[in-house]
């Protein structure tokens, strides 16, 4: 209970902080647009998928949504069903519940598919590992082409992680 104390207290309140005008988001906005219309006809499509995080990741990813990151003006959509998906986004580490529900998940997600873990529970397992009641991280149950770190990462952070696995698997 101390460690995740210290880390909120270290951490602060991201999502409340006013962001500040930045030529990296216009950058990166701008290569996203990009790459969305050079590899997928200008729609990419993404299924969300918490596998047991504490909600920190999910706020920063609606943050994504809002007017300034807006990236549903750079043609990035979210989606209901795996069926329609591109991209897995997935939260938290993966509990022992949703190990098969993340599992199916990605089984009907159409090829080729991409996979983005996001936070640092998603990437390592964070502050709850592997137990009897977690597998850890998201790579332990489906592969993972990119790993966004962060407790939880800022809507920036989630934006390039995006980019990048756009860019890493050439279509």
């Amino acid at each position: 209970m101390y460690q995740l104390l210290k880390q909120i207290a270290i951490t602060g309140i991201k999502t409340e902080a006013p962001p500040q005008p930045d030529e990296a988001l216009r950058v990166t906005t701008d290569r996203l647009r990009e790459d969305v219309l050079r590899y997928f006809a200008g729609a990419l499509t993404i299924r969300h998928v918490d596998a047991g995080s504490c909600n920190g990741c999910e706020l920063e990813i609606n943050m994504c949504n809002n007017p300034y990151y807006n990236l549903e003006g750079l043609g990035i959509k979210f989606v209901a069903s795996p069926r329609h998906a591109d991209m897995l986004l997935v939260t938290g580490p993966v509990s022992r519940n949703m190990e098969v529900a993340l599992r199916r998940t990605y089984d009907a997600t159409p090829d080729p598919k991409l996979v983005v873990a996001i936070g640092d529970c998603g990437c390592t397992g964070g502050i709850f590992g592997e137990s009897y009641a977690s597998c850890g991280r998201v790579s332990n149950v489906i592969p993972v082409d990119v790993a966004v770190p962060g407790c939880p990462p800022a809507p920036l952070a989630i934006m390039q992680g995006i980019l990048t696995a756009i860019s890493v698997k050439k279509y």
